[in-house]
Order: structure tokens, then C-alpha cells, then sequence
């Protein structure tokens, strides 16, 4: 049984295949450190162009974040496009979204293609808001639909309130191109794809040592050894000492997730819809019904440290009984944290750090969308097309500011916490 943390994800697993660790001498064209989302995605894209592949994973694929997040495959990113446009201009802010918008695709058809049906896909995601901006609301909605054709359902205050039984919320934006999943079945899905088409997959092999200073690099753990014209580092919030660079380029930021109790008829009440729903504060909510309806997951919150799960499930567990007071006696079953990696500019690293040395890193709690499309443009990168991986250099790999930056990044969240509180209470 592979050796993940106790979470709703492992306790069902579709499949507990081990692979055995990396011993002896291998060659490939590339070889990838990091077995979650952004490595199998960029394994599977190589293997499609003919490339050969070694991926090393230190535990099981799917072990971090990867298999441990919320499941939400939506577009965008961690930076808001506004945001995006103001820091690279229109035109380019508009061919990254397009991409986001390609990363949910690419999942999509993932799942189709190499029959991954235990991950279990349900479609429709909520964005509700907590305060009263139907204008503002239907604003981002008619531009989504003009610059993209992102088309998305509006839905007024009343409706929202009577399928998302809380007074809490005002508008929302449904989005039907968008879907959620059981993010660890999905990542173990893509492995055996990967393994299909002739790709090699390690666990249990954490990289001791890189050789990155040949037109050759090695990388190597403590049984052995892989030859490679290129290595992509893709470890996420997981990323370690071996490149100083990397390590210091992001930030591993902790979030938590809870499960309850089953209470199926309960639940069918309050939330009376299968679509996962979210809220558009910094850090804020998302939820969505599992276990075939059964049990509510709920997660949120973010800190520079990583508690204890159970002290931040009982924080987590306020904040779904204050959206939702129906459900004050329901017993929380288990809670789990993971790292995802948050660069200071909120967008995805993604890029070449020198000759045959790439990266895939830094998601920042968006991830199943945009790991997709940074395996993608990473391999088109790799076998000659570098086209479109220059969209993504103006966000590189900056400071992370040390302790510094984490000192900031927590004071950052709680300012925004304030700001959200403030705005609610005017809406209130």
C-alpha cells in the first residue's frame, strides 16, 4: 500500500499499485524530479513526442499536493487577470488565460482518453460572493465571454440562496466548463498512462545528487543513477536544497482540508446542488459534496507554518458552521494539510533555469489547471517549440525575500482577511 497521509483521497484509493525505487545505471532524454501533477503531465506530453522518460518521485506519486487539494479543475490563476494585464499588457495577460483555459482541457481529456473514470469528474463550480456586487459580478461575466468565449450561468442572490442554503452569499457565477475530481485517483491515473506509453516511474527514490554541469547531467539517489539530456524540476512546495535557486524562489505555504461525518439527506438540504462552490476572498472557502453526495469537503485558510491539522480543522470547521449554522452538530471525520509552492508574484515558475535544466513549479493553490498546460508547454519546450514558454518568463524566479518573505506573505494574508471582513460587514 503506497504510504500517503491519512486523508478522504487515500482511504479511497481506486487503485494502490507500488512501484518499485530506482536502482542501477538508466538513460533517457529527460528525466523529471517530482512525481505530482506537474511531473506526470510533463512525462506523459514528453512520451507523446516520442521523448524517453525517467520521472523520481521521494514517496508515492500524488504524495503532496497534488493528491491532497481540493479538486477543483477551473481556469485562471492565483493572480487575478487584472492583475496579470497590468504587470505584461493586454495581449500577453490574454494568451496566458487562453492557456489556463487550455490546462482544464487538457485534464478533461486526460480522464477521457486514458480512462481515467475513478477520478470521478462532476461538473459545474460556483463563485459566490459575500457581499452585494451583482453590477460588478455580471461585468466579469460579459468580459469573460467577450475576450475568451468563457461563457458562465449568472445567478441572482435568490436563486443562489436557494441552492446554496446560505444567508452568507449574494451573487455567483456558475461555470459549466468547469468540474471537480478526486485529485489522487486522477494523479495515479496519469502514472499508469505515463507507464503505458513507455515512460518510467520510480517511487521511493528522493534525488541525494544533480550533476547539471555537462551537456549530460546526472541525478542521482541512493541506489542509482539517470543519465539525461535534460532534468525538469517539479517538486512544488516540496522542493528541497538541491538547486539553492528554486528553493529560494517560492514560498511552501501550508492549507487545510476537512471531511465529514456521512450525513447525506442532511447535506442533500443544505446544498442542494452536485457543483463545488468557492468564495472570491484571498484564501477563502471552496467546498463540494463527496461520496457520491454523502460527505461535505471543505477548504480554506493558509499559513506560513504548518499546524496541526486537527487545530486548523476545528478553525476551518467554524467557518463552514458560520456559513452554513444547519450544520452546527456535524461531526468533523478526519482533516489533512498539504504544501503547495506560492512564487511572490502568484503566478506558475515556469521556465529553463540553464542549457537542459527546466522547471515546473510554483501553482499557488491552481493547480490542476496550470500544472496541466506548464507539463504541456515544458515539453513542447524540450522537443523544439519554445514558442509559447516565453509567456511565462516575465514571472520567473524571483526572491522569495527568506524569512522575510514569510514574515510578509503571513501579514499579507491577515490584511486580506481584514479587508474581506470589512467588506462583508458593509455588505451585511
Amino acid at each position: 500500500m503506497p504510504d500517503y497521509i491519512d486523508s478522504y483521497y487515500a482511504r479511497t484509493l481506486a487503485s494502490t499499485t507500488e512501484r518499485r525505487a530506482l536502482a542501477g545505471r538508466h538513460a533517457a532524454d529527460v528525466c523529471i524530479v517530482g512525481g505530482g501533477l506537474a511531473g506526470l503531465t510533463t512525462a506523459l506530453e514528453l512520451r507523446r513526442r516520442g521523448l524517453s522518460v525517467v520521472l523520481l518521485e521521494a514517496h508515492a506519486v500524488g504524495w503532496g499536493a497534488s493528491g491532497r487539494n481540493g479538486g477543483f479543475v477551473s481556469a485562471g490563476f492565483a493572480r487575478s487577470l487584472s492583475s496579470i494585464e497590468a504587470a505584461v499588457g493586454t495581449d500577453a495577460a490574454r494568451e496566458l488565460y487562453r492557456m489556463s483555459i487550455e490546462g482544464v482541457g487538457i485534464v478533461e481529456a486526460n480522464i477521457r482518453d486514458h480512462g481515467i473514470a475513478e477520478a470521478r469528474p462532476v461538473r459545474g463550480i460556483f463563485k459566490v460572493i459575500r457581499y452585494d456586487d451583482a453590477a460588478g459580478l455580471q461585468a466579469q461575466r460579459a468580459r469573460l465571454i467577450r475576450d475568451f468565449g468563457h461563457t458562465l450561468d449568472y445567478w441572482p442572490t435568490a436563486r443562489v440562496r436557494e441552492t446554496l442554503r446560505s444567508q452568507r452569499y449574494h451573487q455567483a457565477l456558475l461555470d459549466n466548463d468547469a468540474f471537480h475530481i478526486h485529485p489522487l485517483n486522477y494523479v495515479r491515473g496519469l502514472a499508469a498512462a505515463v507507464e503505458r506509453q513507455g515512460g518510467q516511474i520510480h517511487d521511493r527514490s528522493p534525488v541525494a545528487a544533480l550533476d547539471l554541469a555537462g551537456p549530460e547531467k546526472i541525478v542521482r539517489t541512493a541506489a542509482g543513477e539517470v543519465r539525461a539530456r535534460h532534468v525538469v524540476m517539479a517538486c512544488g512546495g516540496y522542493t528541497g536544497t538541491l538547486i539553492p535557486r528554486l528553493r529560494r524562489s517560492h514560498l511552501p505555504i501550508a492549507t487545510y482540508v476537512l471531511a465529514t461525518e456521512p450525513a447525506r439527506e442532511r447535506l442533500a438540504e443544505v446544498i442542494r446542488t452536485r457543483a463545488a462552490a468557492l468564495d472570491d476572498r484571498r484564501a477563502g472557502d471552496y467546498y463540494r459534496l463527496v461520496d457520491d453526495g454523502a460527505r461535505l469537503l471543505w477548504g480554506g485558510r493558509i499559513t506560513t507554518q504548518t499546524s496541526e491539522p486537527r487545530q486548523l480543522a476545528t478553525l476551518l470547521r467554524r467557518t463552514m458552521i458560520d456559513t452554513y449554522p444547519q450544520l452546527a452538530d456535524l461531526r468533523v471525520e478526519l482533516a489533512w494539510s498539504g504544501l503547495m509552492s506560492y512564487a511572490r508574484h502568484l503566478m506558475p515558475q515556469i521556465g529553463q533555469l540553464q542549457d537542459g535544466v527546466w522547471y515546473c513549479m510554483g501553482f499557488g493553490g491552481h493547480g490542476l489547471n496550470t500544472t496541466a498546460i506548464g507539463g504541456r508547454v515544458i515539453a513542447e519546450a524540450i522537443a523544439g517549440d519554445g514558442g509559447r514558454i516565453r509567456h511565462f518568463a516575465p514571472f520567473g524566479l524571483a526572491w522569495n525575500g527568506g524569512p522575510f518573505g514569510v514574515v510578509a506573505a503571513q501579514l499579507t494574508y491577515w490584511t486580506y482577511q481584514g479587508l474581506d471582513w470589512l467588506r462583508e460587514r458593509r455588505a451585511a
